[in-house]
């Protein structure tokens, strides 16, 4: 890979999830596109992602 980051175990970068959820994907869409990541996973991506923007935002 090119250095991005992927989700643990597999290829998939986690930027290529994050561009389904804001194109309005539903998770579980978004997850049939990438067997390999587990829903386990893909949420606990999304929470930390979150609160890394918010803390951007009050910081």
């Amino acid at each position: 890979m090119s250095g991005a980051l992927v989700f643990a175990g597999t290829r998939v970068p986690a930027k290529i999830f994050v561009e389904h959820l804001e194109a309005g994907d539903a998770l579980d869409d978004s997850l049939d596109g990438f067997p390999s990541v587990t829903r386990e996973r893909a949420v606990a991506y999304r929470k930390m992602a979150l609160e890394a923007a918010v803390s951007a935002r009050t910081s």
